[in-house]
Order: structure tokens, then sequence, then C-alpha cells
């Protein structure tokens, strides 16, 4: 059984001040957890349902196992139909990715993307599609957040996120940098070459100003009906198949 405090604990890491502050992040689901196992991410403690012991692998003893009832796994998760496991997980060190690293290849940079599940379905598309990479600016939602961390179904283990100063990182990549703008190129007529960045913008105003003048080139998904917009997680997912398609023909 858990303790108030053990409940209060994992309660408060629902809110980002107390990630921060203690360095941790929740994770849910057999599925999902698994994909943290087999990875650089450091596993501290889970919490699980009697049913679910025996389908745990081998793990390292440093690693602390409760077993919970129901009860006690409804008051921690932050699902509103927990999936019989959680795990709390150690948060990385955010790391610049070195310049060098991002040549010879595509990757993503997300220029104030807000919504959790925006972010985590970019990040598990771009791990579906190869790419290694996501730098995000400092006002991108955080990767840790419970939601974007969920709808990342395990791609998080495999995708370096990062966070910079874009109008001060941008500038030290040597590679091509496209944007996805709405006055842009078709994205079907770009010669994509080998490498690039391609930047994201926000849901609601876009690629900001500072980093627009910063692009190499200006492409855009183009429009034969008459939405508005698209999504930017779905225009994250045609993007990067596109890029897949012309690397890989």
């Amino acid at each position: 059984m858990l303790s108030k405090s053990q409940i209060g604990f994992i309660k408060s890491l629902h809110q980002k001040k107390y990630r921060k502050e203690n360095g941790l992040f929740i994770v849910e689901g057999m599925k999902t957890l698994m994909e943290f196992f087999s990875s650089k991410y450091q596993i501290q403690s889970i919490y699980y349902l009697p049913q679910y012991q025996s389908l745990l692998p081998k793990l390292p003893s440093n690693i602390k196992l409760f077993e919970v009832n129901n009860a006690e796994l409804e008051k921690i998760s932050t699902l509103q139909a927990p999936q019989g496991i959680l795990a709390l997980i150690a948060i990385p060190a955010n790391e610049e990715v070195d310049p060098e690293n991002l040549k010879h290849s595509f990757s993503l940079v997300l220029d104030g993307v807000q919504d959790p599940g925006n972010m985590g379905t970019i990040i598990r598309t771009a791990d579906w599609f190869g790419f290694k990479h996501i730098i995000c600016s400092a006002n991108t939602v955080e990767v840790f957040n419970p939601k974007t961390a969920q709808a990342t179904m395990g791609s998080l283990a495999r995708v370096q996120v990062s966070y910079v100063n874009l109008t001060e990182y941008l500038p030290r990549v040597n590679v091509p940098l496209y944007a996805a703008m709405l006055d842009g190129e078709s994205i079907f007529k770009v010669n994509w070459q080998q490498e690039g960045l391609i930047v994201l913008g926000n849901e609601g105003k876009g690629i900001s100003d500072e980093v627009a003048e910063l692009v190499t080139r200006r492409i855009t998904i183009p429009r034969v009906g008459a939405a508005e917009s698209l999504n930017v997680s779905i225009s994250a997912a045609i993007i990067c198949a596109e890029v897949s398609r012309n690397l890989y023909k």
C-alpha cells in the first residue's frame, strides 16, 4: 500500500514545477514503458497492478517496484483510464545537439509549438520516418508533460529533443533551413537534397519573425480545398513523408 506522502509526491509530478524540481516525469502503459526499458533513460520506480508483475522483464535492482491497487493507481495516474502500470523516469539533462551531428540527415525544429498532444504526435512521427533530432525553442511545450510523453507512445525513448535559443543556434548549423509557411514553395516541387532542418511554428501564430529571417527556403503543403490551415502535427507528418519519399525513392 502506498503512503499518503508517496501518493502526494507522484501527484505533484503532474505539474511542471515539481517535475523540474525533482527531475522526474511520468510514463504510463506497458507498451510505452517497454520502449524505455531498452533506452538510455533511467527508470527510478514502477507502480503496477498485480496482474502486470509477470509482464515485467528482468530489471536492474536499483529500480524500485511497488504493487498497487486500482484506487491507488487512479490517484497517481494522469489518465482518466489508467493503463495498469506507471513509472517515474529521470529527466535527462538538456543537451544541445552538436551542429555537426545534424549534417547528412533531416531534423525538425519546433518554434513555439504549444499543444502537448501535437508535440507528442510530432515526436512519434519523427521516429516513424527516422528523424533522430528535434530542436525546440525555449517557449515550445515541455516534452516531459504527461500528455506529451503519453502521446509519443514510447518514441520519446529514441528521438532526442533539445531546447535552445533558436536565433543563436540556427546560424551555427550549416545545412539548408526550410520553414513551413503559407506563402512557401510546394513541398512536392522542392529538391530536398540529403540534409536540412524543417521548421514548424506555433499553432496560431506560425513561425516567429526572428526565426523566419534565418530560413533558407519557405515551403508549404499546397491547399486544394477550403480549409484555413492544417494542424501542425499533421503538417509535420506530410512533410516528413515527402522528405522520406525523396530520400529513399
